[in-house]
C-alpha cells in the first residue's frame, strides 16, 4: 500500500523540493517553501491496477465541421469585447487584479447582467452574504434573481452544482480561498489552489458551465498560485487601473475563443464600473496645449485604436547617478530610447532626471511608442511645445531608424476622426493600402530617422509655422 509522503513547495513559483530551505533556489523568494502532504499514487501495472490495460482513443482528421462556440453575452459591451463577443458554456475564464481595483464589482455586475436570462450563481469565499448583499444594494442590482452562497469547500460546492439544472454561470470569489479536503496544505497553497481549480474546472466542462474564477495577484502583478493555473483555463484577464485614477483597464492576455490583447475600458463611479465606448476622448479630456513634454501617442490595443498623451519631464539632476523614472511604460525600453538620442541625434540626457507618464493610468506596451516618446522627451529637453493637433507613433531601431508599425490605417482614421491635423510618422511602405490618409483632413509627416525631431523641435519653430504649407 502506498504511503502518504512530505514535500516542499515554493508559494511563489510552484517549485519542488524534499527539504525545508529559507531561499527559493529557483525563484529566489525567502520564507516561500511551505511542506505539503501529499498521497503517493500506486506505481503503474501494481496492485489493483496491476495487468489493467487503457482504453485505446480514436483518432480523427483536421478537416471537418466545427460549429461556432455559442455566446452568453451580458450586454456591458467592453466587456464582451474583451471576452470575444461573450462567455461560452463549458469554459474556465480567470481574473486577476490588484486588491480593491474593483473585481468583484465588475463580477457582480456581470453575472446580475446574466442573471436576467439565464440561471447564475454567485460564490464567494472572502465575503459574507450580507457583505456581497451590500455591494448588489450600491450597484442597483439587488433584484436581480442571482444565487449567493458563502462557501470555500470544493466538495460542497460540486455536489450542490453536479444534480438537477445547473446554472449557466458560476463564479467563484476567490480561487485562493478554495480547499479540498484530500489535502492537508492550507487555502491558497500551490497544492490547493491547482486541485480546487482543477475540480472546478472539470465541473464546468461537464455540466456546461461558464466558470469565472477570480485570482489574487503577487507584489509583481502576476496571479498568485503555479503558474498551470494559466494553463489550465481558457481565458485570462487582467484587471489593472492606479488607485489615484478613475479609469479601470480590462485586459486579455489568453483567450481560446477570441482575439488576445483586446481591451475594455471602464470609470469606476459611485454606483460601479461604467463603460467608456470611446477611451481616446477619456484619456484626452484633461490635455493641455502649450507645454512642453506632452505629445500624443496613437497606438493600438488589440484591434481598438486608442489615442493616449505621453508626458515627458527632464530637469537637472543634484545626484550623481539621475533618476529615470516611468509610470505605464517599460524602463527598459526608455533606457534604450535615450541611448538613441544621445548616439543618433547628438541629444544629451546625461545629468538630468527623466521622468515619464502615460496619462490617464493605461499601460503600454508595444514598441509603437518608441517615436512617442522620444518626441516628448526631445520637446521637454528643448522646452518646446509639440504641436497640439499632432499625433506620433512609430518603432525606433538602434541604428536611429523609424520602422513601420501595424495597422497605420486604423491610427490615421482614429486621430482624424478626434480632429487631429497630422501624423510624425514612419514612412508608408509601398504597395500597403489604407497607409494614407483617404480623406484628406490628415497630413501625414514622414519620420526616416529621429533626426526629424530635431527639425520638428528646432528652436525657430520653422517647421511648425509651415507644417501645413
Amino acid at each position: 500500500m502506498a504511503k502518504n509522503r512530505s514535500r516542499f513547495v515554493c508559494q511563489a513559483c510552484g517549485a519542488v523540493t524534499n527539504r525545508w530551505v529559507g531561499r527559493c533556489d529557483a525563484c529566489g523568494e525567502w520564507n516561500s517553501i511551505v511542506e505539503e502532504s501529499v498521497e503517493a499514487a500506486p506505481p503503474l501495472g501494481s496492485g489493483a491496477s496491476k495487468g489493467s490495460k487503457g482504453n485505446r482513443i480514436d483518432f480523427v482528421g483536421l478537416e471537418g465541421v466545427a460549429a461556432n462556440a455559442p455566446r452568453l453575452t451580458t450586454g456591458i459591451a467592453e466587456f464582451d469585447r474583451v471576452t470575444g463577443g461573450g462567455l461560452v458554456p463549458g469554459s474556465a475564464t480567470l481574473i486577476g487584479g490588484d486588491p480593491g481595483i474593483g473585481k468583484s464589482t465588475l463580477l457582480l455586475q456581470a453575472v446580475a447582467a446574466l442573471g436576467k436570462k439565464h440561471r447564475a450563481a454567485y460564490i464567494s469565499g472572502e465575503e459574507a452574504v450580507d457583505q456581497v448583499r451590500m455591494r448588489a444594494s450600491r450597484l442597483g442590482v439587488e433584484k436581480t434573481p442571482v444565487e449567493l452562497a458563502s462557501a470555500t469547500h470544493v466538495r460542497d460546492i460540486t455536489a450542490s452544482l453536479d444534480v438537477g439544472e445547473p446554472p449557466a454561470i458560476l463564479v467563484i470569489d476567490s480561487i485562493q480561498t478554495m480547499y479540498v479536503d484530500a489535502l492537508d496544505s492550507a487555502p491558497g497553497t500551490v497544492g490547493q489552489v491547482r486541485a480546487s481549480a482543477q475540480e472546478l474546472i472539470r465541473l464546468a466542462k461537464k455540466r456546461g458551465i461558464a466558470l469565472l474564477l477570480v485570482g489574487h495577484v503577487t507584489k509583481d502583478g502576476a496571479i498568485a498560485g503555479p503558474r498551470v493555473l494559466e494553463h489550465m483555463v481558457d481565458s485570462v484577464l487582467y484587471f489593472e487601473g492606479e488607485r489615484g485614477h478613475p479609469f479601470r483597464i480590462l485586459r486579455a492576455v489568453k483567450n481560446r475563443f477570441g482575439p488576445t490583447d483586446e481591451i475594455g475600458v471602464f470609470d469606476m463611479t459611485e454606483e460601479g464600473l461604467m463603460e467608456v465606448p470611446n477611451p481616446s476622448e477619456l484619456f484626452l479630456a484633461d490635455r493641455q496645449n502649450g507645454v512642453s513634454g506632452a505629445v500624443v501617442f496613437a497606438g493600438m490595443e488589440g484591434s481598438r485604436p486608442v489615442l493616449v498623451e505621453i508626458q515627458a519631464l527632464v530637469a537637472q539632476s543634484a545626484l550623481g547617478t539621475p533618476r529615470r523614472a516611468v509610470v505605464g511604460w517599460d524602463s527598459n525600453r526608455l533606457a534604450m530610447v535615450l541611448a538613441v538620442l544621445e548616439a543618433r541625434a547628438g541629444l544629451k540626457f546625461a545629468g538630468a532626471d527623466v521622468y515619464l507618464n502615460v496619462a490617464g493610468g493605461l499601460r503600454i506596451g508595444e514598441p509603437a511608442a518608441d517615436m512617442a516618446v522620444a518626441a516628448a522627451l526631445t520637446s521637454a529637453l528643448t522646452d518646446t511645445p509639440a504641436p497640439p493637433d499632432m499625433v506620433v507613433f512609430g518603432e525606433i531601431g538602434l541604428s536611429g531608424e523609424v520602422r513601420p508599425v501595424a495597422r497605420a490605417d486604423a491610427r490615421l482614421k482614429e486621430a482624424a476622426k478626434l480632429g487631429f491635423k497630422s501624423a510624425l510618422s514612419p514612412p508608408a511602405r509601398a504597395g500597403r493600402k489604407g497607409e494614407k490618409a483617404q480623406d484628406g483632413t490628415l497630413k501625414r509627416i514622414d519620420a526616416k530617422d529621429v533626426s526629424a525631431l530635431l527639425t520638428l523641435f528646432d528652436e525657430t519653430g520653422e517647421i511648425r509655422r509651415n507644417m501645413y504649407d
